[in-house]
């Protein structure tokens, strides 16, 4: 086997092919589990962003955002993870931001209020109707005891 050539040949040009496939297979992979951690799919807190900010209407800005989380969910909220996910958000198109008029007690600073858009009460429609659709039939989640 070691000696025949045509064998060593066609072993050889397998394994690089390997070599080739391999890095974008590799690429492929990370694409996707990209895609699957920031997907389509609305994370845990994003649901709660976005409804805090149906909740605030108008007042709906870092500070109130933290308070109304942390009052509906008994958890501590960082105002900062709150920007973040909320640019997130809106590079997905769900939520929009505005500038307030500047402020003396912040220094002349305006703060930045959000907004909901369509797509981002679609998307709480969807995720809404999906849970309801995975809790159905579960006799674990009918009652409060766990």
């Amino acid at each position: 086997m070691i000696g025949h050539p045509a064998r060593n040949q066609s072993a050889s040009s397998h394994f690089s092919g390997i070599a080739v496939i391999r890095p974008f297979a590799i690429h492929l992979f990370l694409q996707y589990s990209e895609y699957m951690r920031e997907g389509d799919y609305l994370r845990n807190f994003d649901l709660m962003l976005l409804l805090a900010l149906l909740r605030l209407g108008d007042e709906a800005y870092g500070v109130t955002i933290a308070h109304e989380l942390e009052q509906h969910t008994g958890r501590e909220v960082v105002v900062a993870s709150v920007y973040a996910r909320l640019e997130r958000l809106q590079e997905r198109g769900l939520v929009t931001s505005s500038l307030g008029d500047p402020t003396p007690e912040r220094g002349g600073r305006a703060k930045r209020y959000f907004s909901i858009t369509g797509a981002g009460i679609r998307e709480i429609r969807d995720a809404r109707r999906s849970l309801m659709n995975m809790w159905k039939g579960l006799p674990e989640l009918k009652g409060e005891k766990a």
